[in-house]
């Protein structure tokens, strides 16, 4: 899904649909944060003697992504579909239509990449 949603994204900064823009760059930032690992220093032997908690050589300090499963991916996706409908009810609430509207178009961009 992740391929599909950048290769859309790249189609829709092509054609300038704005809102099609956002709500892609939203959803593969979503993805992107659920993939990084908490910030946990492992105070190894390659530990610093000049500078307190920084790690010698390069590269000592980088840790691998989380993998996450196509189901995970789906459902960090159907979250932004969900939050992007519950911020546009919100919006209708106060009286902002536009905004609504807005919103919902970016949830139906969304919805379209559900697998289930």
């Amino acid at each position: 899904m992740r391929d599909r949603l950048r290769e859309d994204l790249a189609a829709a900064i092509k054609g300038r649909d704005q809102v099609a823009i956002a709500a892609l760059r939203t959803a593969l930032a979503a993805i992107d944060n659920a993939e990084a690992v908490d910030a946990q220093p492992d105070r190894a032997a390659t530990d610093s003697s000049h500078i307190a908690g920084a790690s010698a050589g390069v590269g000592s300090s980088d840790v691998p992504r989380r993998a996450l499963s196509d189901a995970d991916i789906d459902a960090i996706v159907g979250q932004q579909v969900t939050e992007r409908w519950d911020a546009a009810a919100a919006y209708d609430s106060l009286g902002r239509a536009q905004e609504a509207d807005v919103l919902r178009r970016e949830a139906a961009i969304l919805s379209a990449y559900l697998t289930g």
